[in-house]
């Protein structure tokens, strides 16, 4: 008996611009595949139109792989290096009478889409020089090769996600396999590279269901078999309309440089389309474990930016201390000289962040320079009684002999209740005196983290 054939997927991005939330989710979707099966997972850059295809591009994909840790199995590959394979398979197919030469010219069949068009039928081609020999033509005459397409009958695909899906073979025209300067196009180039990629799972959006139709004639003209096509729904914004960039339709590098993590990304991108019973929230080598096409929705994702919000907040809360002091240092060199106290702060912190952002905003108070600059809404918490308070409070606080979170608590409270005071009161008058602003910990935590001289001096510069 023989053994099972390994399971290989790829990702094949256009090199025309950044990694978009899409294309990371066809990228998650096929590596995860790749893993949860113990496959191969092969990213190839399809660059077959070198007028459109940038190495900034190509840069931006590669460095949004590398941040979302979507890492391949071999290096990248590029289609058009390719293009002597593409060419031979084409001239294969010619020699095999499932390909044929083309001599119209792009005039010819632009009238032939005219007439077409003044039809209100599909603009194709109408099959000129699909029985004709080409001895015909004029000597040395440009020519294209076409694929001579089946005219009747079905294609049907067995479709992973979409189920079975059938194509009356009527509905494709004859399509360009060489142009008329011998170089392959799209269409003929996927084919041959997935077939002599050993690509076994063709997983990819559903935008490209109909080329998965064309590519099966082909697959079929050339006696190879067929991978197993998977092609998912696209994504949507939340109102449901088509993601555009109103909605978040963004390059992934925005999305980090917006402060996301790389595995709350990847938790999110998941959940666009696939889903694990109600499991919202979870790791990446759980999703590799249950990750299966049987459980990719037919239904449109829509992309929701308070969830990514949602789901990176967890992240975050289950984060290392260490590595979220390190990327908040990372984003805010200011924060270096304080890094032991960001690190003895990051459990509050985190607590309350849903980007790497918020880290940087809420412990901005450990590098302010004195005196603390304060806010209009927390100065007017300044007056005469306050600063009394204030006042007493800062005496009381220079007695304690520990200087920590306990005894720094214990000590404001006992005061409060000795005056019969509620914390409503004081809280705001201590926070614009140490922080000058609402963004930061509880005022026991940020006194016990200041320490005692940074912290009393804060309050002595309000008291004068």
């Amino acid at each position: 008996m023989s053994e099972p054939k390994k399971i290989v997927t790829r990702f094949a991005p256009s090199p025309t611009g950044f990694l978009h939330i899409g294309g990371a989710r066809t990228a998650l979707f096929n590596w995860a595949f790749a893993r949860h099966h113990g496959g191969s997972f092969l990213l190839r850059i399809e660059d077959t139109d070198r007028a459109r295809s940038t190495q900034a591009a190509i840069d931006a994909i590669l460095d949004g792989m590398h941040w979302l840790g979507l890492d391949a199995d071999e290096p990248p590959s590029f289609q058009h290096a390719q293009a002597a394979r593409h060419v031979e398979v084409a001239e294969q197919l010619l020699a095999d009478g499932h390909a044929y030469k083309c001599f119209c010219t792009a005039e010819e069949v632009e009238a032939m889409r005219e007439t077409a068009r003044l039809a209100n039928q599909p603009l194709r081609y109408d099959g000129t020089w699909r029985d004709r020999n080409p001895s015909e033509a004029a000597p040395e005459a440009p020519f294209v090769i076409r694929f001579k397409a089946p005219q009747t009958g079905e294609t049907i695909i067995q479709d992973a996600i979409q189920g079975e899906v059938t194509f009356a073979n009527a509905q494709f025209d004859d399509l360009i396999l060489l142009r008329s300067d011998g170089s392959p196009t799209y269409m003929l180039s996927v084919v041959v590279d997935d077939y002599d990629m050993g690509v076994t799972h063709v997983i990819r959006g559903d935008d490209h269901l109909t080329n998965a139709g064309r590519q099966a004639q082909i697959y079929t003209a050339l006696n190879w078999p067929l991978p197993v096509f998977a092609h998912m729904s696209l994504i949507h914004g939340s109102d449901g309309a088509k993601l555009s960039k109103r909605h978040g339709a963004l390059g992934v590098d925005a999305y980090r440089d917006m402060g996301y993590l790389p595995e709350a990304m990847r938790n999110y991108l998941a959940r666009l389309g696939w889903s694990h019973g109600d499991e919202e929230v979870f790791s990446t080598a759980q999703l590799v474990d249950w990750f299966s096409l049987d459980a990719v929705g037919k239904a449109p994702a829509r992309f929701d930016i308070e969830k990514l919000d949602y789901v990176n907040a967890q992240h975050l809360n289950q984060a290392e201390d260490a590595d979220l002091t390190a990327q908040t240092l990372a984003l805010d060199a200011d924060l270096v000289p304080f890094a032991a106290q960001l690190e003895a702060a990051m459990p509050l912190l985190k607590e309350r962040a849903s980007r790497l952002g918020d880290l940087v905003a809420d412990a901005a108070f450990l590098k302010a320079k004195r005196p603390i600059s304060v806010d209009e809404k927390l100065a007017k918490h300044l007056q005469d009684d306050n600063l009394a308070h204030l006042s007493a409070l800062q005496t009381q606080l220079e007695a304690l002999q520990n200087w920590s979170l306990e005894p720094i608590e214990a000590c404001i409270k006992a005061y409060m209740e000795a005056k019969e005071l509620k914390m409503g009161k004081l809280a705001p008058a201590f926070r614009a005196a140490l922080v000058g602003n609402s963004q930061s910990p509880g005022i026991f935590d940020v006194l016990a983290l200041l320490g005692r001289d940074e912290a009393l001096g804060r309050i002595k510069d309000k008291i004068g």
